[in-house]
């Protein structure tokens, strides 16, 4: 077991790149035969840090963290770290059970990443105190501070989240169920330095509902392909400024939505394919996953062309 203690200098920071930028997770790059594309990962991730977020999350859900190895995992860990250079936080993914989601940590911990976010489990319900005997295993087997993710079979109750805050160095939650009854009874039960932030599916469509509750941050996939798109909706956020907000949800991020809601795995597969699109060398997705086809790709081009369009960018 770990001796842990809380890192607040990671808890400052997180908590400020919060309030100033986007939570970026970048995407994982391959090349055409599968294999890991270190250079080509390098360099998008490069891309993404001039596009001032607030912190990365390498290695997670967009970043397909499921279809990595170990080996795999560490190189995309090491290159975020060594590129980061401190500048930003680096939040790893990490997941399945609590014994192998301690394998991904301790391989977070030797590359330098500044904390951890734990997936939800693999496949099977579980009742609160397993959701919480889970955190517990991974807190006490790793020094990195935690986020622990709700979406999917893994939903806490205020009086779990009570527990779960409780651990040292359990620090944040990131939420993907859009259930605001449910998020202001947490937010109302955690302690008042708890971090948490909005990981609905395209963040950005219920953004301003999470505001309302207490959630202003929010992680955005766009941000891994139209940093542009995604940060002038951020600063029309902050700055209250409904007609901006409103034009880019309606011609943009609603479109977005309907599009990926055409085809299973597409939140990830459009994020990639219009990161290709913009001439990021991510590559394609791993199987289960699949690129999108002709028909969608062309409408994906045409969005993004008037997403861009509408903040002034080009594609």
């Amino acid at each position: 077991m770990t001796e842990v203690s809380l890192d607040t200098d990671t808890v400052r920071r997180l908590r400020e790149g919060m309030a100033s930028g986007v939570l970026s997770f970048p995407l994982t790059s391959f090349r055409e035969d599968g294999a890991l594309d270190p250079d080509g990962f390098r360099a998008h991730l490069a891309d993404r840090l001039a596009a001032a977020p607030g912190a990365v999350f390498p290695a997670c859900g967009t970043g397909e963290f499921f279809s990595l190895d170990e080996d795999e995992y560490r190189q995309v860990v090491r290159i975020t770290v060594r590129e980061t250079a401190g500048r930003v936080p680096v939040v790893a993914g990490t997941g399945y059970g609590w014994a192998q989601a301690l394998r991904f940590a301790r391989i977070a911990e030797e590359e330098g990443a500044d904390a951890l976010l734990v997936l939800p489990h693999y496949l099977v319900a579980a009742p609160q105190d397993g959701l919480v005997a889970q955190l517990e295993r991974i807190a006490a087997g790793t020094r990195l501070p935690l986020i622990a993710y709700q979406r999917g079979q893994v939903a806490l109750t205020a009086a779990s989240l009570k527990r779960v805050a409780a651990l040292p160095t359990v620090i944040g939650l990131k939420d993907g169920h859009s259930d605001l009854d449910r998020l202001q009874r947490l937010t109302l039960a955690a302690p008042a330095d708890f971090l948490f932030f909005n990981g609905a599916a395209t963040a950005e469509i219920q953004a301003r509902a999470y505001a309302t509750v207490g959630v202003p941050a929010y992680s955005s996939a766009v941000h891994a392909f139209a940093p542009e798109i995604a940060n002038a909706f951020f600063a029309a956020l902050n700055d209250g400024d409904r007609g901006t907000l409103d034009t880019l949800l309606r011609d943009f991020y609603v479109p977005l939505v309907e599009l990926r809601d055409r085809v299973p795995g597409y939140g990830v597969s459009l994020v990639k394919a219009a990161a290709r699109l913009r001439g990021a060398p991510v590559g394609p997705v791993r199987a289960p996953l699949t690129d999108p086809s002709a028909a969608d790709l062309a409408d994906l081009k045409t969005l993004l062309a008037t997403g861009l369009a509408l903040v002034g960018a080009a594609l």
